[in-house]
């Protein structure tokens, strides 16, 4: 074999995993890409305003070994929690009435935010292969606090848990992979 070719291989293999990122999607979108390929949903609810939000998206999101366990194993949603995006879920149309399109900062809650018992931002949630609500992750988290709650809900060992030591005891064992 020609190492020319097998170091160009190499070398776009490796452009390609650094260029790693999530594909993000409207809820929408995932639940309808669920039809074909059943995947989890982690929905990344954020507001423009949010300092944790923007540091989580940049630090977490875009961090190499997340975004290519999320690709694969998920489809990734971004709501932002006091936009105007409409939701349709479960049969029933979540919008944000109360927006108020001239003002800067905060602004009125989504109707769906509320909905999904969003108490802080940022808020990761995620969603079962059939569209029901597993759970909140509230606060930002690095990489590797990420990474115990991308593995144990896309493994389904969160079934498991009888009760909070059950958790605990599986988060004491867990060793985190990904890097920093």
């Amino acid at each position: 074999m020609n190492m020319r070719y097998v170091f160009l291989v190499f070398c776009l293999s490796g452009l390609w995993i650094q260029a790693q990122s999530i594909k993000w999607m409207t809820l929408g979108e995932a639940l309808e890409a669920q039809r074909e390929n059943p995947k989890k949903i982690i929905v990344d609810v954020y507001t423009n305003w949010c300092g944790p939000c923007k540091l989580m998206d940049k630090k977490t999101f875009q961090n190499r070994d997340v975004a290519i366990y999320i690709s694969k194993y998920y489809y990734a949603v971004k709501f932002n929690a006091e936009g105007l995006e409409t939701i349709n879920y479960y049969g029933n149309t979540f919008t944000n009435p109360d927006y108020d399109p001239d003002r800067n900062g905060r602004n009125s809650t989504h109707q769906f935010t509320e909905f999904l018992g969003v108490k802080g931002y940022p808020t990761v949630v995620f969603i079962s292969e059939t569209g029901d609500l597993i759970t909140p992750l509230v606060g930002y988290q690095n990489p590797q606090q990420i990474e115990l709650y991308l593995k144990m809900i896309k493994q389904g060992d969160y079934m498991i848990f009888k009760k909070p030591e059950d958790f605990e005891n599986y988060r004491k064992n867990f060793i985190p992979r990904f890097r920093g």
